[in-house]
């Protein structure tokens, strides 16, 4: 009885998700952000003196460019619950769904399987972008295309997208409000972490390379933390602090969400 009231919440949720335009508009300027991103990055490896010529995937830009493109799929992800707040539905949805971490579990498993979805097509178009534009000579035909590294390229980015929507739907269900949640998560994935790495601290700087972005660009494979050093650890140890921020984050949204009224 209970898994067909789980599929019937989030057949519902499946069905809001889709029904605003918002939805199209987050999707479309995603991939537009990750081509255009992925390109300028792109470009300005295969044309920089230091990388001494070596070739490199496609896809590769793609991965940084996840921090740029992200953006876009967390302000869809936060739509999927601060709309509602704002329009009052939520008390439809908690009449319909009585049992708070049931509607919070359904939004979830339609918020990151789509949103891992759109990272992969996204990450797919923009490494079609990329390889097409800078694959030429005039870059020296640098950029190239390896099947099994663009399809775990892409994979993890579906992965990436996915978990920081989720952890932006759990921010989003505590504090309810629209900007709030943008800022919070901005402060998250960027502010945070990049005024830690200003500090120069090696305390600032191992708790900064732990946040969500630099724990996604390490499980994506990047070694880079934006700053011209490297990400101290493995992929599955980014993996797992990537892990634990979502789970922290819908932890705290389904904390709220118990105690107070829609």
């Amino acid at each position: 009885m209970r898994v067909t009231e789980l599929g019937q919440a989030i057949g519902a949720e499946w069905t809001k998700l889709w029904s605003v335009r918002s939805t199209w508009w987050c999707l479309a300027g995603a991939t537009a952000l990750m081509a255009v991103s992925a390109l300028t990055l792109g470009g300005a490896t295969a044309m920089d003196p230091l990388r001494g010529g070596i070739r490199f995937p496609a896809s590769e830009p793609v991965v940084s460019a996840t921090s740029f493109a992200q953006f876009a799929l967390v302000a869809l992800a936060m739509l999927a619950v601060t709309s509602e707040y704002a329009s009052g539905g939520i008390r439809a949805t908690l009449q319909a769904t009585p049992v708070r971490g049931r509607m919070l579990a359904a939004k979830a498993l339609v918020v990151g399987p789509v949103m891992a979805v759109a990272g992969v097509a996204s990450g797919g178009v923009a490494t079609a972008v990329v390889f097409l534009a800078l694959s030429a000579e005039v870059f020296g035909g640098r950029v190239v295309l390896p099947p099994a590294q663009v399809a775990l390229d892409l994979l993890r980015v579906g992965v990436f997208f996915a978990l920081v929507s989720v952890m932006t739907l759990g921010v989003g269900t505590a504090i309810r409000s629209a900007a709030g949640t943008l800022t919070v998560v901005f402060m998250l994935l960027m502010g945070v972490p990049l005024m830690l790495l200003t500090t120069g601290g090696e305390a600032a700087l191992a708790v900064s390379l732990r946040m969500p972005l630099f724990a996604g660009l390490a499980f994506m494979g990047s070694t880079d933390n934006l700053t011209g050093g490297p990400i101290p650890y493995s992929a599955g140890e980014g993996l797992a602090w990537l892990l634990a921020w979502t789970a922290a984050a819908l932890a705290a949204g389904h904390a709220v969400l118990r105690r107070r009224d829609a």
